[in-house]
């Protein structure tokens, strides 16, 4: 049924402000606050989104459904995001559209040499630059060219943010080995650039080069933010 209702929307083909309407986007990313950006863009480009937190989920959505875009951030709770863009793209019938987005630009090529068809680099807050990536991958993109011609910015909801300080706090809470402690530093990494925190984009560095030293500074940081109510 839902592939049904996706199908009609599509032959309805874009409205004027709304060049994705019709297309469902599955957007694979662990951080609630990027998935919320995710979401705004979504909806104001007028696509509808499902979410996947890990690669199991991911895998879960894509055996009852097809999306039209998957987009896939590289470091997921579960393994490597280019794992799932090499299957997807490697796929029969392949997904039509396969982004990759990470907080780390020098996952670009990678992501590429995997078979995704464009890359998005955190903070992603252009509705512009959204749309483009994905109309210039779609078969059909020439036809789908009405681009915003609103504001362009857009600006997540910051509840999110603490929900992505909260789950981090847990983790250091309950102890975690070098791998997990990788997990951590990567995942800040990005929830600090689509909050333009640069001290915790700092102290996520600092983690992934020095798991024993850095541990203290970040946990500092984290339980500061959520003290202060950061974010709000």
């Amino acid at each position: 049924m839902a592939d049904d209702l996706t199908d009609i929307l599509v032959a309805q083909g874009p409205q004027a402000g709304r060049p994705l309407l019709g297309l469902t986007v599955l957007v694979v990313e662990d951080s609630r606050f990027a998935c919320e950006a995710l979401r705004l863009l979504c909806l104001r480009s007028g696509a509808r989104i499902r979410r996947a937190d890990c690669l199991q989920s991911a895998g879960r959505h894509l055996q009852t459904y097809r999306p039209t875009v998957v987009i896939v951030d590289l470091g997921l709770p579960d393994g490597s995001g280019l794992d799932l863009i090499a299957d997807l793209a490697a796929g029969s019938p392949r997904v039509p559209v396969l982004l990759a987005i990470s907080g780390d630009y020098g996952g670009r090529e990678e992501a590429l040499a995997a078979g995704a068809d464009g890359f998005l680099a955190k903070p992603i807050e252009s509705l512009r630059a959204f749309q483009r990536a994905v109309l210039s991958a779609l078969p059909s993109g020439g036809g789908r060219v009405t681009l915003a011609a609103t504001s362009d910015h857009i600006a997540p909801d910051r509840i999110a943010l603490r929900d992505d300080l909260a789950h981090i706090a847990n983790l250091l809470d309950r102890g975690t080995d070098d791998r997990g402690l990788d997990y951590i530093a990567q995942f800040l990494s990005g929830v600090a650039l689509s909050a333009h925190d640069l001290a915790l984009a700092e102290a996520a560095q600092g983690l992934a080069a020095d798991h024993v030293g850095g541990v203290a500074p970040l946990s500092g940081l984290v339980r500061e933010r959520l003290a202060v109510g950061h974010g709000f």
